[in-house]
């Protein structure tokens, strides 16, 4: 959702040109997580600079822009409002912080004076970017007010600054009453005192004219990414780990750069070695070097006073991406390019998991993230699938074979909804959590609530080292590649593909299933392929968009594995295209959709041949005798079965297995959102009001 990226160079000369512009490159990685107003702050002028109406007694206000709509209008702004300062672009900072947020509206609308940084005051003495929710803002606020503190924006984030600075200003008393200076007030003292008064989910970047150079990180819930790049004396780039053991420490003052970003898609053209930051630490940046402390929420609410930390050391790990993979290459759209990558994609995530036997026949899969595991699965009381949005349907999909082989009733749980119910989980159960960026809010907190229960978790995501994948039991990556698009596309296939080797893992102990095993793992192998035949289709699909393209309302109906398919290719219309569509149950047809049903209203029918086929045919005849308008989807060389009277449109694709169907029917229904969407006008890559990675409630 909202996008964090801070820059710090220490011992390196940087003019505030390219300060800027990197703060604003840092931005543009982050906008497909969905944003509405951007901001950012750099200092004033070098430290220990005099200069009239400028800094007093060492302390510089910093600089903060916000604005309104889309980055390029925030570059706009700051280009305009120096230019008529007089701000000097070339002016050299060998120290410097900078940090940039892009805002996805959750309290108040979008605005400048909502947007980020947030300010504790009119002289900017703590500044803050924000990712997440603080739920006792509220209460906060009142406390502020009482002590004589004005709030000018709507947003909860408010309350952390001003908070900040009235820790700062009672910390500086007592130490002022006890002798001592403001100076032995560290940075990262007040920010964990701050963390001790907020609820809620947040990642958190403190910058402050009070501490010059120093930056403040941290986080709970909400992910938050440290990257380190070490220079020589030429400039060169080089390693932060020396001797096989990782420097964050900076006892020489040698030349660094430090980036913050909550995704490592802001990071990767700047450095690979990353360190995670896990919830409840923080991390403080002070000449070069990076401390990060533990907070210990739970002693300090036991024992009361002050916030308990302690010093902890943690190891950078090497991003595994490279560049090209957040570039849109040939394409005009992100969601267009991961479309079309999907039997890479796809290649990729069964990359040394499918087995051959010696006669080049595939005996079985390897996943290694489970092997330790599968016993306890295979002897579970119940597999739970939990997700939300694309995640769940792809789980829905998968469910049947899951089902199927592995002999374990499977159960579907909405996140938010079992949340809501606090349905029952048992020691017994398997609980499956998937999760493309493996940092959704609600799947999160899902998982927290297993976790307590005591039910084996595992994690099904694309992003390794996220929540999910550190906090779950055991789990696999489905390795699709970077996904920028908020449309999900290629992440859904790849984890329909992962949950189907699940499968097959958990049921190869069974003799009876074994020739379905091999057909289905036969199917696998060749699925990139048939995506690739699929994908032929684009140029009939975009002449079907121009059709449906004034149309308000769309149906798709499906049934048995592709279920989920009608589900998902109506998600990806509404999502991108605007465009009313609902996914409807074919089996439910006759229970109230049947009434909507008229010569005007566009309807696809999902109707590949499996063993639900001759259903369908009877959901397309009672269809075309009440004169819809059909769009029938079949399998290749039935045509004449669906439809033998040529009364509806026809898109036909490659038969493959029954159970990995859904990743062939998917494809034309994304091509169909993506030209719907481009005819219409409409933004691919960050439809309305939606962010890629939901990281709040």
């Amino acid at each position: 959702m909202c996008g964090i990226f801070a820059y710090i160079n220490y011992c390196v000369p940087r003019e505030r040109k390219f300060i800027l512009e990197l703060l604003f490159n840092g931005l543009r990685r982050l906008e497909y997580r969905g944003y509405d107003s951007a901001g950012i702050s750099i200092d004033s002028r070098q430290k220990n600079e005099s200069k009239d109406g400028g800094c007093q007694s060492g302390f510089c206000s910093p600089l903060v822009f916000c604005q309104e709509g889309k980055i390029d209008q925030l570059v706009k702004l700051v280009y305009e409002e120096a230019d008529a300062a007089d701000l000097n672009f070339e002016e050299l900072f060998t120290n410097h912080v900078g940090i940039a947020h892009t805002r996805w509206a959750t309290h108040g609308p979008p605005s400048s004076r909502n947007s980020h940084p947030q300010s504790s005051g009119k002289e900017n003495e703590f500044l803050v970017v924000h990712n997440g929710v603080i739920t006792n803002y509220m209460v906060l606020k009142e406390t502020l007010l009482r002590h004589g503190f004005e709030f000018e924006s709507d947003t909860d984030t408010e309350v952390i600054p001003k908070l900040a600075k009235f820790v700062f200003d009672r910390l500086s008393e007592q130490k002022m009453n006890d002798g001592e200076g403001r100076e032995n007030v560290s940075f990262s003292q007040v920010v964990m005192e701050v963390m001790r008064q907020l609820e809620g989910a947040y990642a958190l970047i403190f910058k402050s004219p009070h501490y010059p150079d120093e930056l403040v990180a941290c986080k709970r819930g909400s992910p938050l990414l440290l990257g380190i790049k070490e220079l020589a004396q030429d400039g060169e780039g080089g390693s932060a780990f020396h001797d096989g053991k990782v420097r964050l420490k900076n006892e020489n003052g040698e030349p660094k750069e430090l980036f913050f970003a909550s995704d490592a898609n802001a990071l990767i053209e700047h450095t690979r070695e990353v360190l995670v930051l896990e919830d409840n630490e923080v991390a403080h940046v002070k000449d070069g070097s990076v401390s990060v402390f533990k907070f210990d929420f739970d002693k300090e609410k036991n024992t009361g006073g002050s916030p308990r930390h302690a010093a902890v050391q943690r190891a950078l790990s090497i991003l595994e991406m490279e560049v090209e993979q957040i570039k849109k290459g040939n394409y005009e759209h992100f969601m267009q390019k991961e479309i079309h990558e999907q039997p890479e994609s796809l290649t990729t995530t069964m990359r040394g998991r499918l087995i051959r036997a010696g006669d080049s026949k595939l005996k079985g899969v390897l996943l290694g993230g489970l092997k330790d595991h599968l016993w306890t699965i295979r002897q579970c009381r119940r597999i739970i699938f939990i997700g939300c949005g694309t995640s769940y349907n792809a789980a829905l999909a998968a469910r049947s074979i899951v089902e199927e082989l592995s002999g374990v009733p499977v159960t579907m749980e909405l996140a938010s909804d079992l949340l809501d119910r606090q349905g029952p989980i048992y020691r017994e159960d398997t609980a499956v959590f998937v999760s493309q960026s493996g940092e959704t809010a609600d799947t999160l907190q899902a998982l927290e609530y297993a976790l307590r229960k005591g039910a084996l978790c595992v994690g099904i995501t694309n992003t390794v080292g996220s929540a999910i994948a550190r906090k779950t039991h055991c789990g696999v990556h489905i390795n699709a590649g970077c996904e920028i698009g908020v449309a999900s596309t290629k992440a859904y296939t790849s984890q329909i593909t992962v949950m189907a080797m699940l499968a097959l893992a958990v049921g190869e102990d069974s003799i009876s299933g074994q020739s379905r095993r091999e057909a289905i793992l036969d199917g696998l192998f060749d699925l990139p392929n048939k995506v690739r035949e699929v994908l032929k289709l684009d140029g009939e699909i975009k002449e079907l968009a121009k059709l449906l393209m004034g149309e308000q309302s769309l149906l798709m109906f499906g049934r048995g594995y592709n279920y989920a398919t009608a589900l998902e290719g109506a998600l990806k219309v509404k999502e991108v295209a605007l465009m009313h569509s609902e996914g409807i149950l074919a089996g439910e047809m006759k229970h109230g959709p049947l009434a909507l049903v008229d010569e005007t209203l566009p309807i696809i029918v999902i109707a590949t041949h499996d063993n639900c086929f001759s259903k369908q045919q009877s959901v397309i005849q009672q269809l075309q005798a009440r004169r819809g308008r059909l769009i029938v989807m079949c399998s290749k060389g039935e045509a004449s079965l669906v439809c033998s009277n040529g009364g509806c449109r026809v898109i036909e694709v490659p038969q493959v297995q029954d159970c990995l169907q859904p990743i062939i029917n998917i494809v034309p229904l994304q091509l169909l959102a993506y030209h719907l969407t481009v005819l219409r006008g409409y933004d691919v890559d960050q439809p309305r009001n939606l962010a890629k990675s939901v990281t709040t409630e």
